[in-house]
């Protein structure tokens, strides 16, 4: 799964997805992203005139709108790309609600006995790429209102294996126009993009263990105790 991940480059955003903040003055660079918390989600509408991308301010964390309440929202913080061909239940999702989630890499904890040290996994040479997403709307009975995502996994690659069993889809640049755009909506087309990121294009190392804690928040959380691999 993906429990943590980090977002520092966030003043390119806008250019680097072509995409327009829906809400100004809220985002900031973050080091310690932790499930429930607010985070930016790049999506696209079929407007009258034109298409066009917006970066969404969501919960993290998926609220569907059939839930009675947002209390699914720590359970599914991530989805199983294999749940959409085997659940009927999130392939509405995977037809109409895609998402992108930028990120600047994520954390996994490596289990040794009773022990679990974290590590920072990021893409060589991409200060920002994106998770594949799935997004929702929630509206509660008081007319409360909650937009939520959640972070598409799939099995790890060599690398990421040798700490957990499963990681975030990435995609590579070219694959997220179709990952968005609302015109795509068959399986056949959707499915094989959600694959492991190439292990020879992610670097991995050690970091301290202050970031077990969602209060810390520092670039300081994200400084290697191991030599990258």
């Amino acid at each position: 799964m993906c429990g943590r991940y980090s977002l520092t480059e966030t003043p390119s955003l806008e250019q680097r997805f072509l995409a327009e903040f829906a809400e100004q003055g809220w985002l900031r660079a973050r080091y310690n992203i932790a499930p429930t918390q607010d985070v930016p989600a790049v999506v696209q509408a079929f407007h009258r005139d034109r298409p066009g991308r917006t970066i969404e301010r969501m919960r993290w964390g998926l609220v569907p709108f059939w839930s009675k309440d947002t209390k699914t929202a720590y359970r599914l913080i991530n989805i199983r790309a294999e749940s959409f061909s085997e659940k009927r239940t999130f392939q509405p999702h995977l037809h109409s609600k895609r998402c992108l989630i930028p990120a600047s890499g994520f954390f996994e904890w490596r289990r040794e006995g009773r022990q679990r040290r974290p590590y920072h996994v990021r893409v060589r040479g991409e200060p920002v790429f994106a998770f594949a997403g799935i997004r929702d709307r929630w509206r509660g009975s008081d007319g409360a209102v909650v937009d939520s995502c959640s972070i598409v996994t799939v099995p790890a690659n060599e690398l990421v294996a040798t700490i957990h069993d499963r990681m975030p889809a990435i995609l590579p640049q070219e694959a997220e126009g179709l990952w968005l755009d609302p015109a795509h909506s068959r399986e056949e087309e959707l499915l094989p993009l959600l694959r492991p990121f190439p292990a020879g294009s992610m670097e991995m190392y050690e970091v301290g263990p202050a970031v077990n804690s969602v209060r810390n928040e520092s670039p300081e959380l994200l400084t290697p105790i191991a030599k990258p691999s």
